[in-house]
């Protein structure tokens, strides 16, 4: 009992003290210019997952890489970056945000050098799994920096761009890849990243604030509850990726799988046990974050999963070559921008839980439109009209999500509940590949009938999703006040 009154003394003198922060941050108004280069190097994290897709074959040549070899381009980073993310939220946390900040940034530029110059295909994937680990560091803390210096209005619409980013960024990775591939060869996409990560850096020592001392996590951070959320996260995410190859009934999948699940498992009982668990249990009674960890999982598997098969479609069916398949989803990346412009403005009157719900309904009707594509079907008339659909629903659905989370968490806890967010971006985007490409090969007639099949059962997915998120999730509604509204 006396342990109990202690920790409730601490936490009680630490909620105290994130008020006073906010206090303080709301009369300091921090400038927009600290989002715009957090931001930027966001949108430098997110482009890098998607834009080596389209430089794949490119790479497969030059460096005699081919099978599950090049599997591993884009493995090992999803690897790294999802297995360590929400260690690297905690580490935030317990060490300070900038210091994990600039950490990560430093190391994904390095990471990003040593790809573009890696001479062999042992060198690439490793460079790449190296990226994936500054990834995990710099997006939580990142997204740390932003609920934990802005307050009331100016919060959501930070969280509105950073939403917007998530999603806007994977579509103009494609773009990107297909220019830069074309136009300069496959090192560049990598390289690309080396002056914005040196820039973002000279910048971020000036403009990102200080989070009090820096100092080692020691007893502070739970080992064991550590190693056991790293080992579950890699192998769950390790399953996810291999599915396309070895399929979901596999003996491989099952498999791991099973280990993933026994990992997980046991984290959850070392969590219950630990003096100072990895993950405190009382973030879990935050039916903010929850909601909006679930909503972000799926909307992310979704829209990624939209892009793998559309992808799919366009250079097997249409044969577009890769600079015109990143034109055509140049449309896409607009309309979720313009989606999240508009939830910033209609946030503080309709609140995230409407948003959300609509969202997702905007999302499965353009689900239904996708399913009548058909092996004659143009771009104009057959493909663009779904993917604007779905692009003003996920505008709609991920700030709204980001925002919805993060609302009631404090800022000593802020890092781990970015990690989260963060860890749900990246397994749900793992998810949506595994289960549209399980469909596109399973089913009987080419990628025509796959895809049909596909964006059916997408569609599904978001309805079941709607009357969830209808029926649990709160409505946040943020004012000019350092608390939002919840209902």
């Amino acid at each position: 009992m006396h342990g109990l009154s202690n920790r409730r003394r601490i936490e009680t003198a630490q909620e105290r003290r994130d008020q006073a922060a906010v206090g303080a941050r709301q009369g300091a108004s921090p400038p927009w210019s600290l989002l715009i280069l957090l931001c930027v190097a966001q949108f430098m994290v997110i482009l890098d997952a998607t834009v080596v897709n389209v430089a794949l074959p490119s790479i497969a040549r030059s460096l005699s890489l081919h099978g599950g070899g090049l599997q591993w381009v884009i493995t090992a980073y999803v690897l790294a970056s999802g297995g360590l993310v929400l260690l690297g939220g905690r580490a935030a946390d317990l060490v300070g945000r900038r210091v994990i900040f600039m950490s990560g940034l430093a190391i994904f530029t390095a990471a990003s050098l040593a790809s573009g110059l890696a001479p062999t295909a042992g060198a690439l994937i490793a460079a790449r799994a190296a990226q994936g680990a500054g990834a995990a560091l710099l997006t939580p803390a990142a997204l740390s920096i932003i609920t934990s210096t802005y307050a009331g209005a100016r919060r959501a619409a930070a969280l509105g761009v950073w939403g917007a980013i998530a999603g806007a960024g994977a579509a103009v990775g494609v773009l990107a890849g297909g220019m830069l591939t074309t136009w300069l060869g496959w090192r560049s996409v990598f390289l690309v990243n080396v002056p914005v990560g040196l820039a973002a850096g000279v910048l971020a020592l000036r403009m990102v604030p200080r989070s009090g001392r820096p100092r080692w996590p020691g007893r502070e951070l739970d080992l064991p509850g550590a190693a056991l959320a790293v080992g579950g996260l890699v192998t769950l995410v390790y399953a996810l990726a291999g599915t396309p190859a070895h399929g979901w009934a596999s003996a491989r999948t099952l498999l791991l799988f099973a280990l993933a699940a026994a990992a997980l498992g046991a984290f959850a009982l070392t969590e219950r046990q630990a003096r100072r668990p990895l993950v405190p249990p009382s973030l879990w009674r935050s039916r903010s974050l929850v909601a909006g960890v679930l909503v972000m999982l799926s909307a992310t598997g979704i829209l990624v999963g939209t892009f793998f098969l559309n992808s799919l479609y366009l250079q097997s069916v249409q044969h577009s070559s890769a600079l015109r398949v990143g034109l055509d989803f140049l449309p896409l990346a607009l309309v979720i921008g313009a989606g999240a412009h508009l939830t910033g403005r209609l946030l503080p009157r309709v609140g995230s839980r409407l948003l959300i719900v609509a969202g997702l309904a905007v999302m499965g009707g353009g689900a239904l439109l996708l399913t009548a594509v058909s092996a004659h079907s143009g771009y104009l008339t057959g493909l663009l009209p779904g993917l604007l659909v779905i692009g003003a629903g996920t505008g709609l659905v991920l700030p709204a999500a980001s925002i919805s989370a993060m609302n009631d968490i404090t800022e000593h806890q802020s890092g781990l509940a970015s990690g989260l967010m963060t860890a749900a971006h990246e397994i749900g985007a793992a998810l949506g590949v595994a289960v549209f490409s399980a469909i596109a090969v399973a089913v009987s007639g080419g990628i025509a009938a796959g895809y049909r099949h596909g964006f059916a059962v997408a569609a599904g997915i978001v309805a079941g999703l709607a009357m969830i998120a209808a029926l649990t999730a709160p409505a946040v509604r943020p004012a000019a006040g350092t608390k939002a509204t919840v209902h």
